[in-house]
Formats: C-alpha cells, sequence, structure tokens
C-alpha cells in the first residue's frame, strides 16, 4: 500500500491549482486533498479556524492508515493544527510557506483583531473588492496573465487556476470565482494566534518546512519559532509565497525529498517536552 498525502490548499486556491505538482506526486504517492475549505457549512469559518480543522480531521480520519499532511499557507497551518489533535493519524506534517506566528507578533495581531484593526496588515483588504465576473474563459486567462502577481506563474499552473479555480454562472459562457471572497476574507480575519504556545514544547511527529526565498509572508513573520519545530528539515526554494503556482515540479520534488527524509528518521524523533493541542 503506498504512503497516503494529504494536501490542503492555501487560501483562495481550490484543489485544482495545484493539480500539476500534485499530478507529479502522484505517481509516488496516493493523493487525497479537502477541495475547497470554508465552504462546507458544517465546517464553518470561525475565529481561529476551530471548523476548517474539524473539516481536514474528517478528511484525515476516513484514511484507513496513518497520512503525510502537507499544506500551503493556510493548508500548512490547518496540517498542523489537525496533527495536533490527531497525532496516532500522522506520519508528518510539511508545511509551504506556512511561517509560525509566536511571540510579540502574536500578541500584536491578538489586539489588532480584538479591535478589529487586522484587517489593513492582511490581504483581507483587497479580498473584498477582487473582481469575481468575467464575459468567459479567455477573459479570465488575459485578466490574470496581466496581473502583477500571476506573471511568474507556471503556465500550465496559471491554465488550472483559469479553469478550476472558476465556475459557469449559467449565464452564457460567464465565469465566476469558485472560491467565495466573502470565506476568502474571513479565513484572513480569523488567524489563530495561539499556534506558538501549542507548540513551543514540539510536537510528537516530524515536521518539515519549505520557505520561498521572496516570501512577504517569511519577511513579515520570521521563522524562529518555526526554526524550534522543524530543526534542520527546512529548505528554501526562490519565489514568492505562491512559489508551488511558479514552480511546480521543483516544489514536488522538494516535498518528496523531505518526506523521505521524515520517513528515514522516524525513530529517532526529539523528546517532547509539552504539546497543547
Amino acid at each position: 500500500m503506498r504512503d497516503v498525502i494529504l494536501f490542503s490548499h492555501a487560501n483562495g486556491f481550490p484543489i485544482g491549482t495545484y493539480r500539476k505538482m500534485l499530478g507529479v506526486l502522484g505517481d509516488e504517492f496516493d493523493i487525497h486533498a479537502v477541495e475547497r475549505f470554508g465552504h462546507d457549512p458544517r465546517f464553518p469559518v470561525t475565529r481561529s479556524w476551530p471548523g476548517l480543522v474539524k473539516e481536514l480531521l474528517a478528511e484525515i480520519d476516513a484514511q484507513p492508515e496513518p497520512v503525510w499532511l502537507v499544506g500551503h499557507s493556510l493548508g500548512g497551518f490547518l496540517s498542523l493544527m489537525a496533527a495536533l489533535r490527531r497525532p496516532e493519524r500522522v506520519r508528518g506534517v510539511l508545511m509551504l510557506d506556512s511561517p509560525i506566528i509566536a511571540g510579540w507578533r502574536a500578541k500584536l495581531l491578538r489586539v489588532a483583531q480584538w479591535l478589529d484593526i487586522d484587517e489593513s496588515q492582511s490581504p483581507a483588504a483587497a479580498t473584498k473588492n477582487r473582481r469575481n465576473l468575467w464575459p468567459d474563459l479567455d477573459s479570465v486567462w488575459s485578466h490574470f496573465k496581466a496581473k502583477r502577481k500571476f506573471d511568474r506563474w507556471d503556465e500550465d499552473v496559471l491554465r488550472d487556476y483559469v479553469e478550476h479555480g472558476t465556475e459557469p454562472t449559467g449565464r452564457e459562457h460567464e465565469r465566476t470565482l469558485r472560491f467565495s471572497r466573502e470565506i476568502e476574507y474571513q479565513i484572513y480575519r480569523t488567524l489563530p494566534t495561539n499556534m506558538g504556545r501549542k507548540v513551543a514544547g514540539g510536537t510528537p511527529f516530524p515536521v518539515s518546512f519549505v520557505a520561498g526565498t521572496r516570501s512577504r509572508e517569511i519577511r513579515q513573520v520570521g521563522l524562529a519559532a518555526t526554526r524550534r519545530i522543524v530543526g534542520s528539515k527546512l529548505r528554501w526554494i526562490e519565489g514568492s509565497h505562491l512559489y508551488p503556482m511558479e514552480k511546480p515540479l521543483e516544489t514536488a520534488e522538494l516535498i518528496r525529498q523531505l518526506i523521505n527524509e521524515m520517513r528515514a528518521n522516524a525513530g529517532a524523533m526529539p523528546v517532547i517536552t509539552r504539546c497543547a493541542a
């Protein structure tokens, strides 16, 4: 039986966006995923994402054997949070540009959320007014291809996002975003601020991390708290926070390497001093 990767996507990017990267990994692993976090009414978006964690836990519990949790951005955070709830169901966690917010930065975010001024410090503000209607697929392609954020994307990935990140409205050839802007906005506004405390004493499973060299999120949050739980299992890849879209094949190879490293070192886990789930 092949190992299972349970992959979790970044906020706003349905799982189809990662087709090229996951397709390569599918040669070695069985791939499972939640298609769109936050869109199932059984798992609503609330402060610190307990519903989203439960949505991922449902997928974990549906697998007959322990899984490798791999997640990008939002997906990396959810993977770590779910693993803390079900450590016996997880072989290891691999976070793709999901730096752990801890210390004074977590306290600052908590205060900003309490004062309702956190919107300006995240992509939330831009999300509210993002365009979400186009007359046809060609218009969707032209719109995103012209944007600086997307001009470094692998063209196959961009085509997948255009096709799988939008859906028909039922009016002729018109398309709209598949990932609700309102849900994406709420996810940004409800970031957990206690993750640093939860992993301060280590984790009962191996954790790896891949950081983008040009990631704005890495610059904002830093890697101090992340380094404490990943140790030597940290790799860098040239690219922004969205490097899985920019370099899907290189990202897939790093995922394969790090899973193999975690698998090889499974019998040499460090002693856990404290782990609050």
